[in-house]
């Protein structure tokens, strides 16, 4: 009799093993197909419909002098003023000296206007662009930030 129980466990063990291996497999299976048919949409810009673009211009905003909350700070206030700060978060590091702005496409006139309103000299803007990015700038808040235009 111990050994017909011993049996009927292994057998309910090994069918809960296979059912639960079957499951996995078509959420899996599933996964593939949603993945196929709904890729995923990268953010770009449109180049073939420019008219379509806004003039709103999209920024990054990095804290690059460790001052906590400096980046939520600077957001609020440039959203105030008409910029979109589409991401926040902190620089690679914290030692910038001076706030730069960093042109993320080829056309760098986002930039210098970002560089203007906030009062970055123009020798702080950088162009690091790509097709990649769907950003217009980056501004990295250095330790400087209280002599900027607009301050929080």
């Amino acid at each position: 009799m111990s050994s017909r129980n011993n049996e009927e466990s292994h057998s309910f063990t090994l069918n809960a093993a296979i059912g639960f291996l079957s499951l996995l497999l078509a959420m899996l299976i599933f996964g593939l197909f949603t993945r196929i048919i709904y890729p995923r949409i990268e953010n770009q810009r449109s180049e073939d419909a420019p008219s379509l673009i806004g003039d709103v211009i999209q920024l990054e905003v990095l804290n690059g002098c460790g001052v906590p909350g400096l980046a939520n700070d600077f957001t609020s206030t440039l959203r105030q003023n008409g910029f979109d700060v589409v991401e926040t978060g902190n620089f690679k590091n914290f030692n910038m000296q001076h706030t730069v702005v960093i042109a993320r496409n080829f056309d760098s006139e986002n930039a210098k206007r970002v560089a203007a309103a906030l009062g970055v000299q123009p020798e702080n803007i950088f162009i690091e662009a790509s097709d990649d990015f769907y950003l217009d700038a980056t501004v990295v808040i250095g330790s400087d930030y209280e002599s900027l235009k607009i301050n929080q």
